[in-house]
């Protein structure tokens, strides 16, 4: 049986107030504060209690390239293109310690989930990882040939992860900090990776448009999308794992149904490049921030509670028209129920293969629709040719004539 959706995302708040392009966002834990980084040099706290006003959080010398709000809630880091990590309390005062903790823009900031360790990454090729309390640098990994864009703790904090310029992600082991494996597969620069929640797998999200995800115990791609016209930004998993969101340059905000291995919800709401995005942490709202000074609060309202059954596809779906290669979703750590019987379990079965054969008409038939639009366009360019090709031969016998006259 097919998911039951509640009804489409709806946008739930609107916030304004920074004065250059958003580039980075997170809740906090109890869901009561945003925190949003900016071109503009600040840092904005939003209150998601109505007429509660904004702090504004000043202390960069240059553009803020990245938040994080710690799992508590008592911190924000932040990372700059002055080449600082601060950590702020987030309360009226604003008040931050600063350390000098790379030599290039740091564009990357994490808190591993017990709030201990900071992780940043660096156009200086470097990731480093810190102790939060004292703020002191405990290792540095350095295999990446060119800007590290992101690196994420695993949700074990045994695992860090790391996407580059230089088109690779790498996954490292903390205890031994040696590089365990590098996926190689994007065409791009990759500019933003993470868990899922199970941690058995990552996504990422790169400049050649595509979203890809790897089983990291197989160290096999599992699931490929490219539904994006344009560089993908950001993504973020919601706290259930089935769910995807993603933030592009073609100004969209894509939602994917990781266990049906298709796109979902396509929403318009940015003017301009949608650069970041991110889940609260119990999944029922996401924000999103845009190149338009723009941070969008969405009300997630699709229901996370899928049938009694929900059937694991042979291969991670590609939603191109091809398959991926891989494993099933199951091995991604999402979730499914079991039957409650062994006749409701043929039933369901049945349900699902109708599902499918719906879905897979729906996509032939989307197909199509892009085709007929595709020869529409080809057949006004070829009328534009021949009436530019028509317009010359005119011109060119008036000069004749005029020649001759």
């Amino acid at each position: 049986m097919a998911a039951v959706y509640e009804e489409d995302p709806s946008l739930e708040r609107h916030f304004k107030g920074h004065r250059d392009a958003i580039t980075s966002v997170d809740f906090s834990r109890a869901k009561k504060q945003l925190v949003t980084g900016s071109m503009d040099s600040s840092l904005m706290i939003w209150n998601m209690k109505p007429q509660t006003r904004a702090y504004r959080f000043v202390g960069h010398k240059d553009a803020v390239l990245c938040v994080h709000f710690s799992p508590s809630g008592h911190l924000v880091a932040s990372g700059s293109r002055d080449k600082t990590v601060r950590l702020w309390i987030p309360s009226i005062k604003g008040e931050s310690t600063v350390f000098k903790a790379h030599t290039a823009t740091v564009r990357s900031v994490h808190f591993s989930n017990d709030g201990q360790s900071l992780v940043t990454a660096s156009d200086d090729k470097t990731i480093k990882v810190w102790t939060v309390h004292r703020q002191k640098f405990l290792f540095s990994l350095s295999q990446h040939i060119n800007w590290v864009r992101c690196a994420r703790f695993s949700p074990d904090g045994r695992l860090i992860v790391s996407s580059s310029d230089d088109k690779t992600v790498k996954l490292w082991d903390k205890t031994s900090r040696e590089c365990i494996h590098s996926f190689c597969e994007h065409g791009g620069f990759v500019n933003h990776v993470d868990f899922h929640p199970s941690g058995n797998c990552i996504a990422a999200g790169s400049t050649d448009s595509t979203v890809k995800l790897w089983d990291i115990r197989m160290n096999r791609l599992l699931q490929h999308y490219q539904v994006h016209s344009s560089v993908v930004n950001s993504l973020s998993f919601h706290p259930s794992g089935n769910y995807l969101v993603t933030a592009s340059s073609d100004s969209t905000v894509k939602i994917l149904d990781l266990l049906e291995g298709r796109l979902l919800y396509t929403l318009h709401g940015h003017q301009g490049p949608a650069t970041c995005v991110a889940f609260s942490r119990d999944g029922d709202f996401f924000a999103s921030g845009g190149s338009d000074e723009q941070v969008m609060v969405w009300k997630t309202n699709f229901d996370t509670d899928y049938g009694d059954v929900v059937k694991p596809q042979k291969y991670g779906s590609s939603v191109d028209g091809t398959h991926g290669t891989g494993q099933s979703e199951m091995d991604c750590g999402i979730h499914h129920k079991k039957t409650k019987s062994q006749d409701s379990g043929r039933i369901h079965e049945q349900q699902d293969e109708e599902t499918s054969l719906a879905n897979t008409l729906e996509h032939i038939l989307g197909q199509l629709n892009v085709l007929t639009q595709t020869v529409s366009i080809l057949e006004q360019r070829l009328t534009l040719t021949e009436d530019k090709l028509k317009e010359c031969l005119e011109n060119q016998q008036k000069i004749l004539q005029n020649k001759t006259n």
